[in-house]
């Protein structure tokens, strides 16, 4: 690919693309003419399911402040190779812990040192890779996705404490950065799913599919359009929004 080729392809970084709504994320863009850079505590995988190389994938562990900071240094230096240019961020890496047995860790029985690892990857490292890629997202007038849930808004059978409650302040924080960021020519949202067809669904989750309006659950790549969605011209007025895709659970 000539460099001024290379240059004119969009670039997107994302946090969370090993599984799931990660993974379908990759495969829309990638098959959009993205180029996609993926986050993950783990390395580049040789069994790798999507056509992407080493130089495409970023090993960092979002739980500790010091090497995401780091991170944010290589990605600069990466993109400053294609022209300085961030078309889109999309923080989707999260995690819930468990108690025994895979039971719900509810207010009395998480642990405090669960509790800041939760927000440090479900929270702060959202704002720590914006805060650090700002000047690389406002050259290229880009994206912000933050994934939050619909755990964020109402208690959930599954989704312990702690998750629920970062992800209840990253929807908060979507709206502060839309305000912060929007005078920079860069717009911020979030996207809320509900029930999706994932590894990570508790048993029982039968039951909720009952609720939903639509009697289904949602797909990682219905997840990913909506995704995709918000970081093209097709949302060019969309700021500060937190789009739910849920089938109607929260109706």
């Amino acid at each position: 690919m000539s460099s001024s080729a290379s240059h004119s392809r969009r670039i997107m970084l994302l946090t969370g693309a090993s599984r799931g709504i990660g993974h379908a994320t990759v495969k829309r863009f990638s098959a959009a003419g993205w180029r996609v850079i993926t986050c993950s505590r783990h390395g580049f995988p040789e069994n790798c399911p999507w056509e992407m190389g080493p130089e495409d994938h970023l090993q960092v562990d979002l739980a500790n402040a010091e090497d995401t900071r780091r991170a944010i240094g290589v990605v600069k230096e990466r993109l400053a190779a294609e022209g300085g240019c961030l078309h889109a961020l999309v923080n989707n890496a999260g995690i819930s812990p468990k108690g025994e047995g895979g039971s719900r860790m509810g207010t009395l029985d998480t642990r405090y040192e669960d509790w800041l690892r939760v927000f440090q990857v479900n929270f702060f490292a959202s704002i720590m890779l914006a805060r650090g890629l700002q000047d690389e997202l406002t050259k290229a007038k880009g994206s912000v996705v933050n994934v939050t849930s619909i755990a964020g808004s109402r208690v959930h059978p599954f989704a312990g404490a702690a998750y629920a409650t970062s992800k209840a302040a990253l929807a908060a924080l979507t709206r502060e950065m839309a305000a912060d960021f929007g005078p920079l020519g860069v717009r911020v949202n979030a996207i809320s799913p509900g029930e999706i067809d994932t590894s990570i669904l508790s048993p029982g989750t039968e039951k909720i599919v009952e609720q939903i309006p639509m009697r289904r659950l949602g797909t990682p790549d219905e997840v990913a359009k909506a995704i995709y969605f918000l970081c093209t011209e097709a949302s060019s007025y969309v700021n500060g929004a937190e789009l739910h895709i849920n089938g109607g659970q929260h109706v």
